[in-house]
């Protein structure tokens, strides 16, 4: 997942750290080797425009929190987590893992939720040699810079863009069988349009035709005479790669023209507030992409389920299960290490082979990309509910 603007963010960054690095301590990673608890900071969207992922990722990280502690902790050491709130904005996310870092002396990030404000940490995860781990942002940037290098520190619990696109492609020829494909993004948002790029080619290499592309722009709230032109090119499926705020209000108004054809978007879906936007009604034929569901026959899901409902009387979502997902990588990195020196966690993340989390089997490629499956979610009467699971 990926959203708000970080170009500018690197130099910024890069200067603040440098100027904070000069009053520290030397120590790298805040390492908490002499402590009697291990710092981990969590950086996410408590407020602000996606709230609703941020927020989703903090209560399922206290939960992973609450067992491990509960069972010794890790090595002995109980974790003590530093939230800070992003506020949904690059530049808040930059202040807050300089806060993480020089101040608090954490040992790892967790966060951000979105791409965005992941990338605009990468410069001082590095500068600082403190592992970074976005349980949801998807977008290639976060563990790649745009000049192919690897970010040596940074990492990723949620499966890339570009997987997502092929995995909506596939759907749409091979399960749907829809030939005549209408795809609608947002023209702002690099995650829309790389998701959007990626189903298009694939969908086309699978002998699918494109009958219309067409734009929005986030904030957007009337999208009927662009859907109106949509509806004209008769398509027998519509692509829409987006977030949750103006997904739901396309979803509506697309159901109120009379366009009856199944609709699909990526993890961007993944809120309960697209019911309250969308109406279980019109959400009826639609599906999306998404790490984690609740009714996953496989695996750890349903242990989680019930644990996570249990504490918050609701059953999870992806970006829930992420958020726990993302604790015990971290754990098991850290004991792995031995230790919590920033470039031993750094080094056991990048080991990570099978290990068995909520949303599936998790490996690290060269990238720092996670070789993990999607799970294909269908909306029924305002449920999620589990269609079936992708393998990479």
């Amino acid at each position: 997942m990926k959203k708000s603007r970080f170009a500018s963010l690197f130099l910024a960054s890069s200067l603040l750290v440098g100027v904070l690095a000069g009053c520290g301590t030397g120590e790298e990673g805040g390492s908490s080797e002499g402590g009697d608890t291990i710092k981990i900071g969590v950086n996410l969207e408590l407020s602000g425009a996606v709230a609703s992922y941020g927020s989703s990722e903090a209560d399922a990280i206290d939960l992973a929190v609450e067992e491990i502690n509960e069972a010794g902790g890790i090595d002995g050491k109980q974790i003590e987590l530093i939230k800070v709130d992003n506020k949904s904005d690059a530049a808040e996310a930059t202040s807050a893992a300089i806060k993480l870092t020089n101040q608090d002396k954490v040992v790892a990030i967790i966060g951000a939720a979105t791409s965005g404000n992941s990338v605009a940490q990468v410069q001082i995860a590095t500068d600082t040699k403190t592992p970074m781990i976005s349980p949801s942002g998807t977008s290639t940037t976060v563990t790649v810079s745009e000049k192919g290098e690897v970010n040596p520190f940074t990492f990723r619990t949620a499966f890339i863009d570009p997987f997502q696109g092929t995995v909506a492609a596939n759907f749409a020829a091979n399960e749907l069988k829809v030939k005549n494909v209408a795809v609608y993004a947002d023209n702002a948002s690099d995650y829309a349009k790389g998701l959007a790029a990626s189903f298009i080619k694939d969908f086309e290499a699978a002998g699918g035709t494109i009958v219309a592309q067409e734009s929005y722009v986030a904030k957007d709230t009337d999208f009927r005479s662009t859907l109106t032109r949509i509806k004209a090119s008769n398509p027998d499926f519509i692509f829409i790669p987006g977030y949750y705020e103006e997904v739901g209000l396309i979803v509506k108004q697309a159901r109120e023209l009379g366009i009856t054809v199944p609709l699909m978007g990526a993890d961007g879906w993944d809120s309960p507030t697209i019911v309250d936007l969308a109406g279980a009604d019109a959400l009826n034929n639609t599906y999306l992409i998404a790490a984690y569901s609740s009714e996953d026959p496989e695996g750890k899901a349903k242990e989680f389920a019930d644990k996570f409902t249990e504490k918050y009387g609701k059953a999870p979502n992806s970006f829930n299960a992420l958020g726990y997902d993302t604790v015990y990588l971290l754990k098991d990195a850290i004991e792995r290490a031995g230790s919590t020196d920033g470039t031993k966690i750094k080094e056991a993340l990048e080991a990570t082979d099978k290990l068995d989390l909520v949303t599936g089997l998790y490996s690290v490629d060269e990238n720092h990309h996670p070789i993990k499956s999607a799970t294909i979610i269908e909306f029924v009467d305002g449920a999620q509910v589990f269609n079936t699971k992708v393998n990479p």
